[in-house]
């Protein structure tokens, strides 16, 4: 039996905050530990995040430095009746915008157009082509939507061309900002802001809804602003968090019954039932409205989608929705053979991830539009990140085209710039990116790529990371803590669903489903007679799994002929941890008991002790402190940190039997340790004069003491009574080898 390659991230229990913050909200403490997770850590955080109307916003006019020279520009256009241009982009973030200025624009009765870039041609952002056209039409005013903070060409060619331009954009910066009259760009402002986090829609949300204020048509706008603006935020996985929060919130009301014929119409057309469109929820736009938007966006035309946002006609809005409708089915149809070749194409290649820490898969034929999409898929399959491309005809030579996908230890942009002498174009952020280049550099460039990551990822990151909010029972699952979740909803980046996690489930029955045999179907058992239904979506081919898993999963809402139920919606799974020794301090090695479940440690000689990293719960002792006395049984779960720690750790116990187990603790890389432990160490004098517990901190950090010295060395502290130490990347090494030592060698450290 195979399981899904996983490595499981668990949130560390907060018990007595849990409590404080579940008896001042009424929340299940499970849940105030998932509001712990978001760093919701006081009662006060907590009551403004499940209610975030009653915070008092700060004026937008006071956040974004250019938001009244934008408005101000704008009043003068409207006045003197200057024609406008939007220059938007075609993923659903800029169609959004681009149909929320337009709806803003003509209210006001602005001569307003809008151009989008071709995604084929093109690419994204506003260019000098683009620039030229529209001043050809007597363009005075070009505002940018989701673009143009990195289009300093463009931007400085229409100014040569004195037209005016404000640019709305929510990228990261780059060294020199183009010389536009004002820029809007949440970037630009505080990280504390409430606004930090919009995405390209929420600036011109901003923009918008301000300009209508000051001409008087804040009321007539504000709700269809609203719709669009939620729309756009959710269907671009922006943060939903701040402003994001608040807003979306708000809009998610009103897109149920929204006023806005092409979002009825979407809904209508995408199939969402009566009872869901009552309380719309984000995930209805994310698997729903947002992929059948994104489909125009990737292998048609924008201008379908926009001006379905913005008709005003049903018989108009039905037409474009189908139209949407008949595009997305295209578009999956091409993702699913897309993915279905890559799949075949990797196999064929016998890689091993470990070595290759990367995949880079380019083959003829595949549509650049839905590429992304199909990267997405196999960094969930394969854990490791994907660089996929197809070959365009580009001038006189052949080119690769392609789009990356990440895990959260590889950095896309800057794997992107370790190779950017064999690319014409690429760009970015971490977790994602594009690039182009010519065909005959592709061995070079997989080469360079292999060589990044092994400078940043180690074998433990190459497996998808399951983020656990909190253990749970499963008697604690019920349609009453469902409801609850509702109180944190809306959910997504930034405030995911809650997942929850129980150990050692008896599965009681199994069985594969759907067109394709990929949903899994479970029967698990609750205990006391009980069962509970569980379900995964793409692990059909892992069928059969074992009789006892540990479960990560979310809870969803199953109904069936007018019953409503919890069932559990998996996300992680893996197998119950089993002994691989038993060894005796001294003088033999004992035989291991063979027991299928952690339910058998309680069978094990008493009193016990169980330590490790990421260790399960069980009726016997954990550490944290390590209680003083003497133990039959330690359970060692993973190794700890050091030779030093484990003989100070049997010396504590005395145990008469040592069970080893086979858990790796996650090591930190080195920048990511110099970040933590100069947290630790103060400045000039103080740091000189620092007493700290290394055995302490290290079983705290699951390292030895050796590297903890290293890494403040290379930090500039000298650590003058500790013995010498190797470079960090060396000692770094130790201790991964550590961690992987065999049983013959950790048997004789113990029994001598």
């Amino acid at each position: 039996m195979t399981l899904p390659l996983q490595r499981w991230q668990i949130a560390a229990p907060q018990p007595e905050l849990a409590s404080e913050i579940s008896n001042s909200t009424g929340l299940s403490p499970l849940l105030a530990q998932v509001l712990i997770n978001r760093d919701m850590n006081t009662p006060e955080r907590s009551q403004v995040f499940l209610d975030p109307d009653r915070e008092v916003l700060v004026d937008p006019k006071l956040e974004f430095p250019d938001l009244v020279a934008s408005l101000d520009i704008l009043e003068a256009a409207v006045k003197n009746h200057q024609k406008v241009a939007i220059c938007g982009d075609y993923d659903a973030d800029g169609m959004t915008s681009t149909a929320l200025l337009l709806r803003t624009l003509r209210l006001l009765e602005v001569e307003v157009s809008y151009e989008i870039p071709s995604r084929m041609n093109e690419g994204y952002g506003i260019n000098i082509r683009m620039v030229e056209e529209l001043q050809a039409r007597g363009v005075g005013l070009i505002i940018t939507v989701d673009n143009g903070i990195s289009a300093f060409a463009a931007i400085a060619r229409a100014r040569e061309l004195n037209l005016a331009v404000i640019i709305t954009d929510h990228h990261d910066l780059p060294e020199q900002l183009p010389p536009a009259n004002a820029i809007l760009n949440p970037k630009l402002i505080n990280l504390s802001s409430p606004y930090y986090a919009i995405a390209g829609v929420g600036v011109a949300y901003v923009l918008a809804l301000e300009l209508a204020d000051r001409f008087g048509k804040r009321q007539a706008l504000e709700s269809l602003l609203l719709e669009l603006f939620t729309l756009g935020t959710i269907a671009d996985l922006a943060h939903l968090t701040g402003i994001n929060r608040r807003l979306v919130k708000q809009g998610l009301r009103l897109l149920g019954r929204s006023q806005l014929p092409g979002v009825t119409a979407l809904i209508q057309a995408s199939g969402i039932a009566d009872d869901q469109k009552i309380g719309l929820k984000p995930e209805a736009i994310g698997f729903s409205l947002g992929p059948r938007i994104n489909a125009v966006g990737r292998i048609g035309d924008p201008v379908t989608v926009i001006e379905l946002l913005t008709a005003d006609d049903m018989g108009i809005a039905i037409t474009l929705a189908q139209k949407c409708e008949e595009t997305n089915r295209t578009r999956q149809e091409l993702c699913s053979q897309i993915e279905r070749e890559a799949i075949a194409y990797i196999q064929s290649l016998n890689l091993d991830l470990s070595q290759e820490r990367v995949l880079v898969v380019v083959q003829p034929n595949w549509h650049h539009g839905v590429i992304g999409i199909v990267a997405s898929r196999l960094v969930e399959r394969y854990g490791v990140p994907v660089f996929i491309g197809t070959y365009e005809e580009e001038q006189d030579h052949l080119a690769i085209r392609g789009s990356v996908r990440s895990i959260p230890e590889f950095n896309v942009f800057e794997s992107l710039e370790f190779c950017r002498e064999f690319l014409n174009k690429y760009g970015g952020h971490p977790a994602a990116g594009g690039f182009s280049m010519p065909s005959q550099n592709l061995q070079k460039f997989s080469d360079r790529l292999r060589e990044f990551a092994h400078q940043h990822l180690e074998p433990h990151h190459l497996k998808p990371l399951i983020q656990v909010d909190v253990k749970a029972d499963l008697h604690d699952i019920s349609l009453t803590l469902l409801e609850q979740i509702d109180l944190l909803h809306p959910c997504g980046m930034g405030n995911s669903d809650p997942v929850f996690y129980t150990p050692n489930v008896r599965v009681i029955s199994q069985q594969i489903r759907g067109k394709n045999k990929a949903c899994l179907a479970l029967e698990l058992d609750r205990g006391n007679g009980s069962k509970i239904k569980a379900i995964s979506w793409r692990w059909g081919e892992y069928y059969p799994i074992p009789d006892y898993v540990d479960l990560a999963y979310k809870l969803r809402a199953n109904k069936w002929q007018d019953k409503t139920s919890v069932e559990l919606e998996l996300v992680g799974i893996r197998t119950p941890w089993t002994p691989i020794l038993e060894s005796k301090p001294a003088p033999k090695i004992a035989i291991a008991p063979k027991w299928q479940n952690l339910k058998a440690l309680a069978e094990i000689p008493q009193p016990a002790l169980i330590y490790g990293y990421d260790h399960p719960e069980f009726t016997g002792d954990s550490d944290r402190p390590i209680p003083h006395k003497t133990y039959k049984s330690l359970v060692l779960w993973s190794l700890p940190p050091s030779i030093t720690h484990l003989r100070w750790l049997i010396a504590l116990t005395k145990p008469a039997l040592i069970y080893l187990g086979s858990q790796i603790p996650v090591l930190p890389t080195q920048s990511e340790l110099k970040q933590k432990l100069s947290l630790y160490i103060g400045s000039g004098t103080e740091s000189a004069n620092l007493q700290v517990n290394l055995l302490d901190l290290g079983q705290k950090l699951w390292l030895a003491p050796c590297v903890i010295v290293s890494t403040w060395r290379e930090l500039g502290y000298d650590c003058a009574n500790f013995p010498p130490t190797q470079p960090l990347s060396t000692e770094l090494e130790n201790q991964k080898r550590w961690y992987q030592i065999s049983i013959e060698k950790i048997t004789s450290i113990i029994t001598k």
